[in-house]
């Protein structure tokens, strides 16, 4: 990374993790004027490695970013760390960029891959245990907590749906319903098929020794060992900067927090503007994406050309008048 920048490129990538680098990838491999912005906060630091990245599986995150920003170098592409604040204007004019220090910069075109920030419930313990033995999703983390016991913290009726999937990873599971879920018949039958047990009542705190976790306290006192505890995150895309450009989260259909809208190829309901990974695809691990990014890069190009054959066929046009 490094402080220096032009004062316009093709595409600015806003956001330098699995998705931004890989749109950065495509595009410099494409002979494009690039920036990749970056703030230096991945998602996923507190995790050991990166699963689920067929030939990169279970590399610590830190080194797999490392590794892309050298690959994205080798074409071109310009890496910043800053710290993007705002965006203004529009695909006919140019956007201006506007980074923390009073820096700004113009693209022709966007891609934001800014990723989300996981907001947890307010509860004791939580935060600190976050991406080592309190997880989220049974396919990132959960091999490493196979066999042992584990708890499921509910917030909304997801928390069954979880409960069931790291049951596959564990046959010690128990569901604290923490009063945010009444179960139904249908539910409260398959879980006790699974053997997955039901605790009742608000919990007080997660608790930890030293640097490992051990269990859930609940509001009436009782604890409940624990090796490991799972629960859902509030997923909100990192999207406050947008305000200026027209581009504002939504709510995402499954009701499992906020996301930037887009199509299959990540654009946006705003001109010449794009969207890769988790601030649109909230479900997307670091494989999905980084593809999700190449894509998008492939598509932006596609539309750059566009704009040059109009351009040249019009230059064309006057010169034989």
């Amino acid at each position: 990374m490094t402080d220096d920048m032009n004062n316009e490129y093709d595409v600015v990538v806003v956001g330098g993790g699995a998705a931004g680098l890989s749109g950065g990838l495509m595009l410099g491999r494409s002979r494009r004027s690039v920036l990749v912005i970056d703030s230096g906060a991945p998602r996923n630091a507190p995790a050991a490695g990166v699963h689920g990245y067929l030939t990169r599986e279970g590399t610590p995150p830190a080194e797999l970013l490392d590794i892309g920003r050298d690959e994205v170098g080798r074409y071109g592409v310009d890496l910043v760390d800053a710290e993007v604040v705002s965006i203004s204007g529009a695909v006919d004019v140019g956007f201006v960029i506007a980074v923390a220090d009073g820096r700004t910069v113009k693209a022709r075109r966007l891609l934001l891959t800014t990723g989300l920030i996981d907001e947890l419930p307010d509860i004791p313990g939580l935060r600190e245990r976050w991406g080592k033995d309190l997880l989220h999703c049974p396919y990132c983390h959960g091999w490493e907590v196979r066999d042992q016991a584990i708890g499921v913290l509910a917030r909304n009726a997801w928390a069954v749906h979880q409960a069931q999937m790291f049951r596959q990873l564990s046959e010690n599971v128990t569901l604290f319903l923490n009063d945010a879920l009444t179960l139904s018949d249908e539910d409260a039958v398959s879980l006790a098929a699974r053997g997955i047990r039901v605790v009742e009542g608000a919990v007080a705190a997660v608790e930890s020794s030293g640097d490992k976790l051990t269990g859930v306290r609940l509001a009436d006192g009782t604890f409940v060992e624990r090796e490991a505890v799972t629960v859902m995150p509030r997923f909100v895309a990192r999207a406050g900067f947008l305000a200026d450009l027209g581009l504002e989260s939504q709510e995402h259909p499954m009701g499992v927090g906020e996301h930037i809208p887009a199509d299959e190829n990540g654009v946006t309901t705003v001109p010449g503007v794009w969207v890769a990974g988790n601030i649109t695809n909230l479900m997307a691990q670091v494989s999905g994406a980084a593809a999700a990014g190449a894509l998008a890069g492939a598509q932006i190009n596609a539309d750059l050309i566009a704009e040059e054959i109009r351009s040249a066929v019009a230059a064309t046009a006057a010169a034989t008048v």
